[in-house]
């Protein structure tokens, strides 16, 4: 009697077991949890951590991850509004906020990358179409702080002024995306364009274009180079001359005041004794009256009367 009652204690033990093991569930702090009956929903979602119980058999746990997750767009061709065919991609990350709606519309984490897939090249798609090139290049007209612009508003060198901008375009898609994906229980938190680029048959002129402007940059910098180069030059050549026109009048101003002094002490010395002064200007005009010609004087002459005297 007492080995088949034994028997029985363990097998209804056992099974005890097995009920409360398939009766107990988990959720830790990175998942949420919803419990369904017979595909049907029971009760709100799960999201506290901790031991939780369910109906073992009858009750099914889906769980789903409460942390941001992230949506990596594929590459897609897109036509912007002034006709330029670009490649766009872009990227973003989302979570999910509402478990039970998730679970009634999307079912699993990798429907939703695909739907998220579907909605956000869709939006994207819709508001690259509607601006011009320049407007999903670039963020701001600070280009313009360093350019000409006309009265029209267009930059001189074949700038444009964008009406919005990057920044802007890309809030306004999240903006437009958010609204749609929380119908399925989702919050997009954030999406970034991650990369534009022109399609192959459209970047080989775009590259050549810009090679051209560049190098009419280039010549226009070269000759305001010149330009500036020349005017340089031509005040150095005027300071130039001044200075050697200054130096020069003083320079003469200089020698004409020491020839002057220099007639004033000649005279002063030659007027103490003026036969001694004219005796040796007469000596000193000998050696260049004399030297290398033949000189016809009569005896009377001026020029001789020092010599007559020395007999």
């Amino acid at each position: 009697m007492k080995q088949p009652f034994f028997a029985f204690v363990l097998i209804l033990s056992s099974l005890a077991g097995i009920v409360l093991l398939n009766s107990a569930y988990i959720v830790d702090e990175t998942r949420m949890a919803v419990v369904t009956q017979f595909g049907e929903p029971i009760g709100g979602p799960v999201k506290t951590p901790g031991l939780k119980w369910k109906i073992p058999g009858i009750q099914t746990v889906h769980y789903f991850d409460k942390r941001l997750l992230e949506w990596d767009g594929y590459p897609s061709e897109v036509p912007t509004r002034d006709k330029k065919f670009i490649w766009v991609d872009v990227t973003g990350r989302w979570r999910i906020v509402d478990p039970l709606k998730f679970l009634q519309t999307m079912h699993t984490e990798s429907k939703a990358q695909t739907r998220l897939d579907d909605i956000m090249d869709g939006v994207t798609r819709n508001f690259i179409t509607k601006h011009n090139l320049v407007d999903i290049v670039r963020s701001t007209n600070r280009i313009l702080e360093v350019k000409g612009v006309d009265d029209d508003g267009v930059v001189q060198g074949d700038y444009e002024k964008i009406a919005m901008g990057r920044d802007t375009i890309t809030r306004d898609i999240l903006h437009s995306a958010r609204d749609i994906v929380k119908d399925y229980g989702i919050e997009l938190i954030d999406l970034r364009i991650k990369r534009i680029n022109y399609i192959a048959t459209v970047q080989t002129k775009v590259f050549e274009r810009m090679i051209s402007e560049r190098k009419r940059a280039a010549e226009t910098l070269r000759s305001e180079g010149q330009g500036i180069r020349a005017e340089i030059e031509g005040e150095k050549e005027k300071e130039l001359k001044r200075l050697t026109s200054e130096a020069y009048r003083k320079a003469q101003t200089i020698k004409g005041e020491a020839d002057s002094e220099t007639i004033r002490i000649y005279g002063e010395a030659y007027g103490k004794d003026p036969e001694f002064y004219a005796l040796i200007r007469t000596l000193e005009s000998y050696p260049a009256a004399l030297q290398g010609s033949r000189l016809v004087l009569s005896t009377d002459s001026e020029f001789l009367k020092y010599l007559k005297k020395t007999e």
